[in-house]
């Protein structure tokens, strides 16, 4: 299997076009590379993971994947409250982010001996 077949990757990378598309304009430059970065990672990381030879390398990344994750759902919450991103569209990041993490953990189960 190919990491462009997982729907976990393909999910990840909707998300990042998602928030890049609409944090285009913030002038925040600071807050923007750090959020855009956080949600790059976890579809790069899928990917990275797929590309490695042994289970030990891939659960890994799996686990820095997940962790950009945990990264990108913080970041989300602060841009809903300093006001650079909406409350509706935060929240339903924040539910795909949750959902994302979850198939991350599931593909760390099935590759841990």
């Amino acid at each position: 299997m190919r990491f462009e077949d997982l729907e976990v990757w393909k999910r990840g990378c909707r998300l990042c076009v998602e928030i890049y598309k609409a944090l285009k304009d913030c002038k925040d430059f600071g807050f923007k590379d750090q959020i855009t970065r956080s949600a790059l990672s976890i579809s790069s990381n899928i990917a990275e993971s797929y590309e490695r030879g042994t289970n030990k390398d891939a659960i890994k990344f799996f686990f820095y994947a997940k962790g950009s994750a945990g990264e990108l759902r913080t970041q989300i919450y602060i841009g809903i409250e300093i006001g650079y991103i909406h409350k509706h569209t935060g929240l339903t990041w924040i539910q795909e982010v949750e959902q994302i993490s979850k198939m991350i953990a599931a593909l760390i189960k099935a590759r841990q001996p």
